[in-house]
């Protein structure tokens, strides 16, 4: 991009120096536009207004939710050339998890380049009191300040940034000429009367020595879409003024995914079905010491070959209706109607519901999913003793919890399950969400995959499990043709399934395959 330089500038703005006790810190002259106090009074009111204002570089907007764009930031072309030069030569780490995937410098609070001093300076001090002018709040003199570097496939998901005492959000773009084919844009949601976004509405596309800032709210839904070019770097320094906190509504429950018992079906569906090895009671047992060691085991070739084979060309016709399941700070991704199902599609669909494959279940796992499963002999023997010795439970009293246990072990609770056929292609994706963790339960889980003979695990499209609150993956789950996986996770136990990116389009891969997602509860 050519430099601009406003008229009578002095082309040794940024020779201006500051010593500080680390560096010489070279001075940021921000925009004109920033240092005119009318303009700060007509930005106030009509932020307060909550209407639209635009002046030269300067563009306030309130759909879907206040957000200001200042273009020409800083006004010195020379110190933000300089200011990029500094930050590309920075360390940056790689970040990945169900939310994101880029790379991201340290904490830029204690570096001592000159040009990176000189923009904390200016964004801590003038630019902070200007905004807290605008907003009619103070802003504390801390802010969290980082660098980021968004490439091909790289992409910052569906989320509010409210975390306690962020107040203000802002991004200023460091990037080469760049167009709405590149990807990269800051996309703005809508959101529902649950405060639940609802679609993209805005798409921002970053553009050099562009500030856009908003501010942390219930509403404030937005993400970085992914990055489709790739040769160019979307680099930007990103980060939150802090100040007291907007009220937020209750968080929105979801309410509960119905559960089912089994259907009345008997082990001539198995036989049709399953592979014969998985049939053999001796094989059965090996598998269950298997899974009980490791809490999950994936069986290949599960389905006879023209079973799977048929089912996945069907999965494939037009006649399947899919419905795009939402909330985007949640999920992305392709539910079918079960009413559109083609008929094997559907013969399956009975079959992971049916009586027979329950007991099977069992059969692997060692799990009270049928009522034949024989009981955990040395679960009960140590919970009996327990009782004997009057150690009641520390919520309630030796007796009642000896009545509960009677009652549990005469009325034995119904094996249950929910399930969805999913289809997966580029930009689907599941998220960990507070309303997951606080619901999660001992379960289950079945995958089964079609149709991805070709997906690399490059593409996305993998379940990954986490434990709460912790980054740290416990397993993940690879699509792969007609390979059973079954993971029983516990209720500190989350999964997601990751992003599926623009990769999935390369080589001979279809960009989308699909899968019998299951979870069941004892």
């Amino acid at each position: 991009m050519a430099s601009r330089r406003r008229q009578g500038e002095s082309v040794n703005t940024d020779k201006k120096k500051r010593k500080t006790k680390n560096c010489v810190e070279e001075t940021a002259e921000l925009s004109s536009i920033v240092e005119d106090e009318q303009v700060k009074r007509t930005v106030k009111e009509a932020w307060i207004q909550r209407t639209p204002y635009k002046h030269g570089d300067l563009e306030l907007d309130c759909h879907p939710f206040p957000h200001c764009v200042i273009k020409n930031f800083i006004s010195n072309e020379t110190f933000v050339e300089n200011l990029q030069r500094e930050l590309l030569g920075l360390n940056f780490h790689n970040k990945s998890n169900d939310l994101y995937k880029f790379k991201q410098s340290d904490d830029l609070r204690k570096r001592s380049e000159p040009h990176i001093a000189g923009l904390r300076s200016v964004l801590f001090g003038r630019f902070r009191f200007w905004l807290g002018e605008v907003l009619g709040v103070e802003l504390e003199p801390t802010v969290d300040i980082s660098c980021a570097r968004y490439e091909y496939t790289d992409v910052l998901l569906c989320h509010d940034d409210e975390l306690e005492g962020r107040r203000i959000a802002f991004i200023l773009y460091l990037v080469p000429p760049w167009q709405s084919g590149d990807g990269g844009s800051l996309d703005l949601y809508t959101t529902d009367s649950d405060f639940q976004p609802q679609k993209i509405v805005k798409s921002l596309v970053p553009s050099w020595n562009t500030l856009v800032f908003f501010e942390v709210s219930p509403v404030s839904f937005h993400q970085v879409s992914e990055v489709l070019s790739q040769d160019k770097c979307r680099l930007s320094l990103s980060g939150w003024f802090h100040g007291p906190s907007l009220e937020r509504p209750p968080r929105h429950i979801e309410p509960a995914v119905p559960r089912n018992p089994h259907l009345p079906r008997d082990e001539t569906l198995l036989l049709e079905w399953v592979n014969p090895v998985y049939l053999d009671i001796s094989y059965q047992e090996q598998i269950q010491e298997e899974f009980e060691d490791s809490s999950e085991i994936q069986l290949k070739d599960f389905f006879k070959e023209e079973k799977f084979r048929e089912v996945s060309e069907a999965l494939q016709m037009a006649q399947i209706q899919w419905t795009r399941r939402g909330p985007g700070n949640k999920r992305c991704c392709e539910v079918a109607c079960l009413d559109s199902l083609p008929p094997c599609v559907s013969a399956c669909w009975e079959l992971l519901r049916s009586e027979a494959f329950f007991l099977l279940l069992s059969n692997f796992t060692g799990l009270r999913l049928h009522f034949l499963c024989p009981a955990d002999d040395e679960d009960e023997e140590k919970e009996e003793k327990q009782l004997d010795k009057g150690d009641g439970d520390a919520t309630g009293s030796s007796s009642e919890t000896t009545s509960a246990y009677k009652s549990r072990k005469s009325e034995p609770s119904t094996p249950e399950c929910c399930g969805e056929v999913r289809r997966w292609s580029h930009g689907t994706y599941t998220l960990l969400h507070d309303g997951e963790a606080a619901q999660a339960e001992y379960a289950l889980d079945l995958i089964l995959p079609f149709a991805c003979a070709d997906w690399q695990s490059e593409f996305g499209g993998f379940t990954c499990y986490v434990a709460n609150e912790e980054d740290e993956e416990l397993l993940t789950v690879y699509p792969e043709d007609n390979s059973l996986a079954l993971v029983y996770r516990d209720k500190e136990t989350l999964k997601f399934v990751k992003h599926v990116n623009h990769k999935s389009f390369s080589g001979s891969a279809a960009g989308v395959f699909y899968d019998f997602s299951f979870v069941y509860y004892e």
